[in-house]
């Protein structure tokens, strides 16, 4: 299978390129595109065929939900049966966005989107191309990230290149995407929103707008047999070469960093740029930014950085779990081969 690719003119992609995006997505094929959190894959949630394309390329588990994508609020209401009141303040604040509503679902969408539950989740993107292929496709757009399955999500064209070309029909190429790390999944089927995942919106900001918000236990036991959710049940983020997520201080990071060298494996650090400081010339770092949210948006770049730089064994400092750092380190927990703790 040849895969177009579309590159952006400036800042946009030009309306007929879209044009042509959308009109393979109405025909049955998947064509991969920017969001605001990462690359997805997308087919036309309402064609079964279409959405069987996605897990094919991706390698992708029958039982692992996708999310729909929608131009508006009013398209997200067709593919649902009720929505409760607390959702709409939360739609104002943060839709479009990168926020995804678990809400019970009608018939509307392909079977498969759902994998075989009676909730969907739906969300809004609110990158301009993102957004511009929706409304040209003109129909709900089921898109995991546009990767292999399990291993780092997309930030790039390049990367989503690297591990579907000839897999796919289209990749729409938007640059480096925003916030670098998949929506926050809240379960809005009950009375109080329960996060599934953690992503670009935070649990602060949900509760500023919505009051209480829960966290889903099965964020911390991994133990969901029918996952509501993308992210909840399967190993995700996973790079190429074994991740070590070291826990402890600095001086023990870079104490273990050194032990490994010694022993004769080739390292591999990512760090911020303030934990950097620490290692000695010589030491392959990959700096991942200064704030969280720098990290946030590089952290996936960082795992996939490793692949072609001839070392063993990646190892990862933790960062606070505050803000979007909760996210951050929910992706890297899911990623790692082990956990070091000192």
């Amino acid at each position: 299978m040849h895969t177009k690719v579309w590159k952006k003119n400036g800042t946009t992609i030009i309306d007929k390129e879209i044009q042509e995006a959308a009109n393979l997505l109405k025909e049955g094929e998947v064509v991969a595109f920017p969001t605001e959190t990462v690359y997805g894959l997308g087919a036309d949630a309402t064609n079964e065929a279409a959405v069987r394309k996605i897990f094919e390329a991706k390698g992708r588990p029958q039982d692992n939900p996708l999310i729909a994508h929608v131009a508006s609020a009013e398209q997200l209401k067709e593919l649902v049966t009720y929505i409760p009141d607390y959702v709409y303040p939360l739609m104002e604040a943060f839709s479009p966005g990168p926020l995804t509503y678990i809400l019970p679902a009608n018939d509307f969408c392909a079977e498969n989107v759902k994998a075989g539950l009676s909730t969907i989740g739906v969300r809004i993107p609110s990158h301009p191309i993102a957004l511009a292929l929706l409304q040209a496709a003109g129909k709900p757009v089921a898109a995991p990230s546009a990767n292999v399955s399990g291993k780092p999500s997309p930030t790039q064209a390049a990367h989503v290149y690297e591990d579907l070309n000839g897999k796919i029909s289209g990749l729409i190429d938007g640059g480096q995407t925003g916030v670098g790390l998949e929506s926050t999944v809240i379960d809005c089927t009950g009375e109080i929103p329960v996060i599934l995942r953690p992503g670009g919106v935070t649990k602060e900001q949900l509760e500023a707008e919505a009051g209480t918000v829960m966290i889903d236990p099965g964020l911390v036991t991994s133990s969901a047999d029918r996952p509501k959710a993308p992210g909840m049940k399967y190993k995700h983020y996973a790079p190429e070469v074994p991740l070590y997520l070291f826990e402890g201080n600095l001086q023990a990071f870079s104490a273990f960093v050194d032990k490994e060298k010694q022993a004769g494996n080739r390292i591999g650090v990512l760090a911020s740029n303030q934990s950097a400081e620490i290692f000695p010339d010589g030491t392959k770092v990959h700096l991942l930014g200064g704030t969280i949210e720098e990290i946030a948006s590089s952290l996936y770049d960082g795992l996939r950085f490793f692949k072609h730089a001839n070392v063993d064994k990646i190892v990862c400092e933790t960062f606070p779990e505050q803000g979007i750092g909760q996210a951050v380190m929910n992706r890297l927990r899911k990623a790692a081969d082990q956990i070091i703790k000192e």
